[in-house]
């Protein structure tokens, strides 16, 4: 008779205030033999403050192909694993759904304990319109940015994009001469001491980011055409 199979978790992590996560997420890392993560430094920090002693192993963009066919053999053989990311939920923005895909592929159960997202925080609070969003993810280094901008540049929706802190700028004055001045807005440090989150049009936040020195990373919301300017 086959081994049973194991399970796979996605668990959601805070993005900064460490005490925005589900008891269910604290079980589930107590009771997994494995939790893979993106920097096994970041992450101590969050499971040490909860007391969690499972083993760590490291998974992130440049070790994906080594280490996929390792965690769908020890789910294959019956153990239990979770997935975190540095900070919020899995799988976005980041290799996590290669996992997930590999493991429905395998006949592997994927389990989802949901929690806090950066993108949703960002415009739950933003008062942009929350019926139609785009969500872009982190726009390319370097070739290809201004097709992706004009790409959606007619879509009748809120755009969301993730941001460096060095690149805020540059995404706004691209944003800016290939969208227009709408209304926008920037959320930095989401949940953490300082967090911010500065409203107005794309030329007002140019304008305002210009000169700063900028810490963390950001989320750059950007309305309809048609939406009230702040």
């Amino acid at each position: 008779m086959d081994k049973k199979k194991g399970k796979i978790f996605i668990v959601s992590t805070p993005i900064g205030n460490l005490g925005d996560i589900t008891f269910r997420a604290i079980e589930i890392l107590k009771k997994v033999s494995l939790i893979a993560v993106e920097d096994t430094r970041k992450s101590k920090i969050l499971l040490n403050h909860y007391n969690i002693k499972t083993n760590l192993i490291s998974y992130f963009e440049h070790n994906v192909k080594i280490r996929l066919p390792k965690l769908i053999n020890r789910v294959s053989q019956g153990e239990n694993i979770a997935l975190i990311s540095d900070a919020g939920t899995p799988g976005i923005s980041d290799p996590g759904y290669r996992l997930v895909k590999e493991a429905i592929d395998n006949l592997i159960i994927v389990e989802s304990i949901p929690g806090p997202s950066a993108f949703l925080s960002a415009i739950t609070s933003s008062g942009l319109p929350t019926d139609r969003f785009i969500f872009e993810g982190f726009l390319p280094h370097k070739k290809g940015r201004l097709k992706k901008i004009t790409k959606i540049k007619d879509q009748n929706a809120t755009i969301i994009y993730y941001e460096s802190p060095h690149r805020l700028v540059k995404t706004l004055k691209q944003c800016y001469a290939i969208l227009g001045d709408r209304p926008a807005v920037v959320s930095r440090e989401l949940t953490k001491i300082h967090e911010q989150i500065k409203r107005g049009t794309l030329s007002s936040l140019i304008n305002y980011f210009d000169q700063k020195k900028i810490k963390g990373e950001c989320v750059l919301l950007i309305g309809k055409n048609n939406d009230c300017k702040y």
